[in-house]
C-alpha cells in the first residue's frame, strides 16, 4: 500500500511567499515491513551484491566479541511481533517477559573474535534510481547501497562506521547467495528489520535556523506558541521526519553545522536514517493510510534506534558524491 503524506495544515508559501526560494524535493521513503529481494529498493533488506565482490567488512579496532547477540535480537523482536498482533492478551505474558529478559543480556558472545578482527557490516538501506529520481547519482550508477558496524565505537566521537556503494546494476549479472554474517552488534537498535519501501516526493522548507534573520523574524511574530491546535513552522511545515532521500536536514539539537568535503566544496544530504517515521512534535507527518492502524510499533518499521532515539543524516560532496562522505547525528 502507497504512503501519502496529509497536506501541510497550512499552505506556509501562501502566508510567506519567500519561502518559495527556499524549498528541496525530498522523498519520503515509507519503509515498511516486507519481503524485498534484492533487486528492489529495501531497508535492511537483501542487497544486489555480485558473487565475485567481497563483502565489506569492519577491521577498525574495537571491542568485537562482545555486545547483543544478533539471534537474541531477531528472537526478541518475534515474541513481541506475537505478544503485540494477539487480541487477548495484548501484549507480552509474564512467560514471555521471563524470556525477554533472558534475550536481553550483553556478553561475551564471540570470545574467538579479537579486536582487530575482521567482521561483516550490516546491510541498511538500498535505493534504486527510479524510485528516487530526484537524488544526484554519479555518472553511470543507478544503485545506491548503504552498509554498516553496528558498533558505535569508531573515530575519536565512537561514531558509527557507515559504507556507501554506489553501483550499476546492469553490470551485476550473478547474484551473491550466501552473505556473511555477524555474530553480536553493539546495539540491537543498529540491525534494521528487513522492509519494502513506498517512495513518496514531498517539497520541503529549509529548517528555520537557516532561513533569512528578517524572515525567521516574520515566522516567529506569526506562529502562536499558546494554541496548541496552530501548526508551527519547524515541526509541521519545514523538514519531514523519517527515513528519507534528499532534502533539508534539520539542526534541532545542534543548530547549523558547516558540512564541507575535504575537496572544499559544500556538501548536500543524502539520506536520513531516522528511529521515528515521527513522534508526537510532528504527528501531521503522519501518512493518511496508518491514521486507523493500530498505535503499537507503526512509527517504528525498522526498529533502528540511532544514538538517544534520534537520525543519522549521511551528507555527499555537491561537485562529486563518490568523494568521502560525512555522518552527523540529531
Amino acid at each position: 500500500m502507497p504512503r501519502t503524506t496529509p497536506a501541510r495544515p497550512i499552505d506556509i508559501e501562501a502566508v510567506f511567499p519567500e519561502l518559495r526560494e527556499h524549498t528541496s524535493i525530498a522523498t519520503r521513503l515509507h519503509p515498511r515491513p516486507g519481503c524485498p529481494g534484492p533487486t528492489d529498493s529495501s531497508a535492511g533488506g537483501p542487497l544486489l551484491w555480485p558473487d565475485d565482490e567481497p563483502w565489506p567488512v569492519c577491521t577498525a579496532p574495537h571491542r568485537k566479541s562482545r555486545g547483543e547477540l544478533l539471534d537474541n535480537v531477531r528472537a526478541r523482536r518475534r515474541i513481541l511481533d506475537a505478544a503485540w498482533s494477539r487480541q487477548e492478551p495484548a501484549g507480552p505474558t509474564d512467560e514471555e517477559r521471563e524470556r525477554l529478559a533472558s534475550l536481553n543480556k550483553r556478553s561475551k558472545y564471540a570470545p574467538e573474535l579479537s579486536d582487530d578482527a575482521p567482521i561483516p557490516m550490516l546491510p541498511v538501506l538500498q535505493l534504486f534510481r527510479g524510485d528516487v529520481p530526484a537524488l544526484g547519482f554519479p555518472d553511470g550508477k543507478d544503485v545506491l547501497q548503504i552498509l554498516w558496524c553496528p558498533f558505535d565505537a569508531h573515530g575519536e566521537g565512537n561514531e558509527i562506521d557507515v559504507r556507501l556503494v554506489w553501483r550499476n546494476s546492469t553490470l551485476t549479472s550473478t547474484q551473491l547467495t550466501e552473505v556473511p554474517e555477524i555474530k553480536v552488534v553493539g546495539r540491537g537498535g543498529y540491525v534494521p528489520d528487513a522492509c519494502v519501501l513506498q517512495p513518496e516526493q514531498i517539497i520541503e522548507h529549509q529548517t528555520f535556523e537557516l532561513l533569512p534573520e528578517a524572515l525567521q523574524e516574520s515566522l516567529e511574530e506569526w506562529e502562536d506558541w499558546d494554541n496548541e491546535e496552530s501548526p508551527h513552522y519547524q515541526y509541521d511545515l519545514s523538514v519531514a521526519p523519517g527515513w528519507k532521500a534528499g532534502g533539508f536536514a534539520s539542526w534541532h539539537l545542534t543548530g547549523p553545522q558547516r558540512m564541507v568535503c575535504d575537496c572544499g566544496a559544500p556538501m548536500q544530504l543524502l539520506v536520513t536514517i531516522d528511529s521515528k517515521e515521527w513522534d508526537n512534535g510532528s504527528l501531521s507527518w503522519r501518512p493518511v493510510e496508518d491514521a486507523e492502524t493500530p498505535a503499537h510499533g507503526i512509527s517504528t518499521p525498522t526498529r533502528v534506534v540511532v544514538g538517544r532515539a534520534g537520525a543519522l543524516r549521511i551528507f555527499v560532496c555537491t561537485i562529486d558524491a563518490s568523494h568521502p562522505h560525512r555522518i552527523n547525528e540529531q
